[in-house]
C-alpha cells in the first residue's frame, strides 16, 4: 500500500496492497478498497463501504457518510462502489436507508464530475456521466450510459433511462425513457440522444427506428398503453426498442413529456 503518513486509516479498514492514499485522508471503520484504487488528499470515506478496483477519488469527496434523511435512525446501510470510476472533487454520495434498499451503488466505469451529489439509496448504472453540480435526491435510478448535465436536478424516486440526457440546468420531477434528451425546468422532452447513440454504435436504422417510437410516443396524441402496444409491435424487427418499452412500462411517476 502506497499510503501518505499524514492519512488517517481505521485498524478495521480493509485496502488492497497496492491502494494509494494521499496526505490528510480519512478512511474510517468497515471500509474495503479494492486493488488499484487512488485516494487523493482529503478524501474522507465512511463505512460501511465498499469500493472496487482501479477507481480515483479527488480532493475533497465525502464517500460513505450517513444521508441527512430524517427517517435514518443510525441503521448500519451501506454504500457500493463498482470499478474504473473517477469521482472528481467535492462530490457527495450518501449511504442508503432501511425504509429502500439499504444500499446505495454505483456501477463501472462512471465519471462523476466535480460537486455532483447523489443521495440515499440511489443507483447509477455502468458508464454513466454526471456533470458538475448535478443532484441525486435519495431514491434515484440513472440507467446505463446516461448523461446527466450540469446543475441537473432529479426528484425523489425518479428514474433516468439508459443512453438518455439531460441538458444543463434540467429539473426533473418525473422518470426519463431510454434514449430520451430532456431540458428545461420543468424538464420536458425534446428528442432523442441521436449523437450518444452515434457514439456508441448504433446502427443508421435502430437510430431511424428509435426516433420513429419517439414521434410515436410524443407526437401522434396517443394514450401511454396505446404508444406501448404499437412499439411492442414493431420490437421484433428492432431489439433496441427493448429498453425504451421496458423503461416506460415499469414508471411510476409517468414519464417526461
Amino acid at each position: 500500500m502506497l499510503i501518505d503518513s499524514r492519512a488517517i486509516i481505521d485498524p478495521s479498514a480493509k485496502l488492497a496492497d497496492d491502494v494509494e492514499v494521499g496526505p490528510w485522508s480519512i478512511i474510517g471503520p468497515n471500509v474495503e478498497i479494492g486493488a488499484g484504487t487512488v485516494i487523493k488528499s482529503h478524501v474522507v470515506v465512511k463505512g460501511p463501504t465498499v469500493i472496487g478496483r482501479n477507481n480515483t477519488i479527488y480532493q475533497f469527496a465525502t464517500v460513505g457518510d450517513d444521508t441527512p434523511d430524517l427517517k435514518y435512525n443510525n441503521e448500519p446501510t451501506r454504500l457500493v462502489i463498482g470499478d474504473n470510476n473517477v469521482i472528481r472533487e467535492g462530490v457527495t454520495i450518501h449511504r442508503g436507508t432501511v425504509q429502500d434498499r439499504a444500499e446505495t451503488t454505483i456501477g463501472n466505469d462512471n465519471l462523476i464530475m466535480a460537486y455532483v451529489h447523489i443521495g440515499h439509496d440511489s443507483v447509477v448504472g455502468n458508464h454513466c456521466i454526471l456533470v458538475n453540480n448535478a443532484a441525486l435526491a435519495g431514491h434515484v435510478y440513472i440507467g446505463d450510459w446516461a448523461i446527466v448535465s450540469g446543475y441537473t436536478l432529479i426528484h425523489q424516486f425518479c428514474h433516468i433511462g439508459e443512453h438518455s440526457f439531460s441538458g444543463m440546468g434540467t429539473a426533473i420531477g418525473k422518470d426519463v425513457p431510454a434514449y430520451v434528451t430532456v431540458m428545461g425546468s420543468p424538464a420536458a422532452a425534446k428528442g432523442i440522444n441521436t449523437e450518444g447513440l452515434k457514439r456508441r454504435g448504433f446502427s443508421s436504422e435502430a437510430i431511424a427506428t428509435i426516433r420513429k417510437a419517439y414521434k410515436i410516443i410524443y407526437r401522434r396524441g396517443l394514450t401511454t398503453e396505446e404508444a406501448l402496444q404499437e412499439l411492442e409491435s414493431m420490437q421484433a424487427d428492432c431489439a433496441e426498442l427493448g429498453p425504451l418499452i421496458h423503461s416506460i412500462r415499469v414508471s411510476k411517476r409517468g414519464i417526461v413529456r
